[in-house]
């Protein structure tokens, strides 16, 4: 049957539900291009004023998928099941990196597809190219190799996975409409669909630092991604009003999870973190009986070492150093220069803008304003510090990694107005806010 575009963006503008057969005709045409971008414009913004129903969603996602590659892993014979974790962006956000060894080490299959960072927030594949070597464009028979032999790869976006996707997201990223929440479950889904998923926990950020800024918009997606889902699907709702761990930039963050796998660092909201988002993975593949039989089976990986074992192994299928884990100093490039960063009043930090902070490193050159931007791997911030932490002229609130003194003063600048400092203590927030 042979429809108008014009015609059904017209029902979803009057507030009609689409059916199956209007959207998936219009996938097919976003997929050949017989959709103008004008034409995907006008719908994404018909269904953001309008929303969609859950079946709606339900058919815009399965069509997505199926516009390109669905990867089968039945050839493979694995022992496990094929899991994912899905986090909508964050400052410090190296969770991915943690997360994908420790489940390998526990008996799952990870094979994460991941993205560049852009605004504030840092992509994984930014993360893992501070690292000399690593390729983050296998084959797509490269990728399923490795998961099916070492447990885990991360690698980017290809051509062949939801490839309308790429055509919707590029012109909501230009129209205002990213916010839509059916478009935001269709684009995140339709790629871990098509990666083959047999389960997914989604990270859903929330806070200063997180694209929800409020509890309202972070439940909404959550909610909307598990009920749209056709595999197993958990969702937790995290804390983003300070940055994960204690470091934010690139070659930073590779230095502290390798710090984490190999327990020489310590943080307790990270840690609970990582180990909530990977015991719900571990539920969602059944490779536990219990939550807390889930817990107990990451912290041994971690701490028996299998976890940091599994993300050397990952990092030299890839093409990086066999021997990163050993010497991270010798592979992982420094800033040329690393200074304090003082606040102006001693006191206990009340509060951090986290967004600041990603826009902090961007002024250090360590992010993008647009997609095609080169970024540099050495620069950010470590020691950083989190709510409830007192400051004074021997304590600062973190130490910042730059290459040149005009950089380093404009992102010094912004960053210490990043933090609200008070003379009575706050209590740290919450890092698990819900679970669904």
């Amino acid at each position: 049957m042979t429809f108008l575009p014009q015609e059904i963006i017209k029902n979803k503008r009057d507030g009609r539900e689409l059916s199956t057969e209007e959207i998936n005709f219009f996938v097919r045409g976003i997929t050949d291009n017989s959709i103008t971008e004008g034409q995907i414009a006008a719908l994404a913004m018909a269904i953001y004023f309008q929303q969609m129903t859950i079946a709606e969603c339900r058919t815009l996602t399965e069509a997505m998928k199926s516009s390109g590659q669905v990867l089968d892993w039945g050839h493979l014979h694995l022992n496990g099941p094929v899991i994912d974790k899905h986090s909508t962006g964050g400052v410090g956000d190296k969770i991915s990196l943690m997360l994908a060894p420790i489940i390998a080490a526990c008996g799952g299959y990870v094979p994460m597809i991941s993205g560049r960072g852009l605004g504030h927030t840092g992509g994984t594949l930014d993360k893992l190219e501070a690292i000399p070597g690593y390729n983050t464009q296998v084959s797509i028979s490269d990728f399923q190799k490795i998961v099916a032999n070492k447990g885990c790869s991360i690698i980017g976006q290809t051509a062949n996975l939801a490839p309308a996707d790429k055509r919707v997201y590029a012109t909501r990223d230009i129209t205002a409409t990213v916010e839509s929440v059916p478009l935001i479950t269709a684009s995140i889904l339709s790629k871990k669909l098509a990666a083959g998923l047999d389960g997914l926990v989604m990270d859903v950020k929330c806070g200063s630092g997180a694209f929800a800024d409020n509890f309202v918009m972070a439940k909404d997606i959550a909610n909307s991604i598990v009920n749209v889902s056709s595999i197993p699907t958990r969702a937790l709702i995290t804390d983003m009003n300070q940055v994960i761990g204690h470091s934010a930039g690139h070659a930073v963050e590779v230095k502290e999870t390798i710090d984490y796998l190999l327990g020489l660092s310590e943080d307790v909201a990270l840690h609970e973190l990582v180990v909530s988002l990977c015991a719900e993975l571990l539920l969602v593949g059944h490779l536990a009986a219990d939550i807390n039989e889930a817990k107990q089976q990451v912290n041994q990986a971690i701490d028996s070492g299998k976890a940091a074992e599994k993300f050397a192994q990952m990092v030299s299928e890839h093409g990086g150093p066999n021997d990163l884990l050993e010497h991270p100093r010798k592979y992982l490039a420094e800033a040329s220069m690393i200074e304090p960063i003082f606040a102006a009043d001693d006191g206990f930090v009340a509060s951090i803008d986290c967004r600041k902070i990603g826009l902090s490193i961007i002024d250090l050159g360590g992010g993008r304003t647009k997609a095609s931007d080169e970024i540099n791997h050495t620069v950010g911030f470590t020691q950083i510090a989190k709510v409830g932490d007192y400051v004074d002229s021997q304590t600062p609130l973190a130490m910042i990694h730059a290459n040149d003194q005009d950089s380093m003063n404009q992102a010094k600048k912004r960053f210490r107005t990043s933090f609200q400092i008070s003379n009575k203590r706050t209590k740290a927030p919450t890092v698990i806010i819900e679970q669904l």
